[in-house]
């Protein structure tokens, strides 16, 4: 169309975005169905010929933060573009930038400036997904969320996962354990009723109902993370358990040591690991796992597969 001229030439993006939307041939599935897109630019695009992006990782938008955007943009005008790709001629699909797309139309605009890309929709799920991880402020859950579709989607195994978005694999996983509590803690989580910190405490509770049970009580008596904390160390090491009878044989100071290292092991397997430790320093590791692909998963950080 006449009127989509670049008014920018420009190529820096962010680091792990803009590695995803160079303008080099693209690989995959729907290579043959992609529309050529103008060169490299931003250009001024109606809003009625974009549409929204149906791989969108955030469910919630905060109207007050969004009216915020919206008169910053009045004023100020939107700082940076929206991302899309060209469907046909006077036709787009949004990629990334929902909340700046948004607060446009609340503020009465009818033209954005945007980067035009190609790309087909796996590559579109993958740009969308990260750039949303890098760029806004997603609640943790969100982030667990577009974190287990960017490996069952875009078929990426944890480390690519952790490159593509800068974090190392112990933290992605810590972001996918969230995922296995039961759903009414997981609304509270994305309700912002408790943190991530209280949801990893709470985790390492076996026990469904008595996890519940300690959600409950964090948010009735207001507990701080510490204290939820020790509600979980106190409950694991009850009668049932007698941890301190695995470690047999050693002194206190060396029990405290493997009792850090049990810790370390169940944060970075994302389950509860048991070691057991002799005076003779002889022992076993067990890392239990839930299903077929708990144990992919667990096989996946031992580099096995």
């Amino acid at each position: 169309m006449a009127d989509k001229k670049p008014i920018i030439k420009k190529n820096a993006l962010g680091r792990g975005l803009g590695a995803l939307l160079q303008d080099s041939p693209q690989k995959g599935k729907g290579q043959d169905e992609l529309i050529a897109a103008p060169a490299v630019g931003i250009y001024e695009i109606p809003l009625s010929e974009i549409q929204v992006n149906p791989f969108q990782p955030r469910t919630h938008f905060d109207k007050e933060a969004l009216q915020e955007l919206s008169d910053s943009i009045k004023v100020q005008g939107i700082i940076q573009p929206i991302t899309v790709r060209k469907l046909a001629d006077g036709e787009y699909q949004l990629i990334s930038g929902e909340r700046r797309f948004q607060a446009s139309k609340m503020a009465g605009l009818e033209k954005v400036p945007a980067y035009v890309r190609t790309a087909n929709d796996q590559q579109m799920l993958e740009m969308a997904l990260i750039e949303n991880i890098q760029r806004e402020n997603l609640n943790s859950l969100e982030i667990a969320h577009s974190y287990q579709r960017l490996l069952a989607e875009c078929n990426l195994k944890q480390e690519q996962l952790g490159e593509r978005v800068g974090k190392n694999r112990t933290t992605v996983n810590n972001y996918l354990r969230l995922l296995k509590l039961p759903p009414d803690i997981q609304a509270g989580l994305r309700d912002n009723l408790i943190t991530m910190g209280h949801a990893r405490a709470i985790i390492n509770v076996e026990d469904i109902d008595k996890q519940l049970d300690i959600y409950k009580r964090t948010i009735a008596e207001e507990l701080s993370v510490r204290k939820v904390e020790a509600l979980v160390k106190a409950l694991n090491e009850g009668p049932e358990e007698k941890p301190a009878s695995k470690i047999q044989g050693l002194d206190p100071v060396k029990k405290y040591e493997i009792g850090k290292i049990q810790q370390r092991l169940a944060s970075h397997f994302g389950t509860k690991v048991q070691l057991k430790a002799d005076g003779k320093n002889k022992g076993e590791i067990k890392i239990p796992f839930q299903s077929a692909d708990d144990l992919n998963r667990i096989l996946e950080i031992l580099d096995i597969i």
